[in-house]
């Protein structure tokens, strides 16, 4: 644990070493630590916010991505739709043709039997 500590740059002194320090040693000691403790709030807090900032985006990114996935659905149904008519516009294309050459050759037929 100890290792930990003076890697971050803490410097632990022993029981020993604190009772030779003298009263106004001890309360800038306590006045570094306070800072320290006060920067590492502050730094946490930080950290903490740009986690939620990302959560955010993440959450609307979901949320992007689903109205993305209804307008495929509403766009899908959209084109059948299109389809459809087409398809039903060609089928009375295709009846209005028959018909006009069915009554076009009734009127040839019943011309030529006058």
């Amino acid at each position: 644990m100890r290792m930990i500590w003076e890697e971050m740059g803490i410097h632990l002194m022993k029981p020993r070493e604190l009772k030779k320090l003298t009263r106004t040693e001890l309360l800038e000691l306590l006045l570094e630590q306070t800072k320290r403790a006060d920067d590492l709030e502050q730094r946490l807090q930080k950290a903490e916010q740009l986690l939620a900032d990302k959560l955010l985006l993440m959450e609307d990114a979901g949320s992007i991505a689903e109205a993305s996935l209804r307008l495929n659905h509403v766009f899908e149904a959209a084109q059948a739709a299109a389809d459809q008519y087409l398809e039903s516009v060609k089928t009375l294309r295709i009846r209005q043709e028959a018909l006009r050459s069915d009554h076009e050759a009734d009127t040839a037929s019943s011309e030529g039997s006058i």
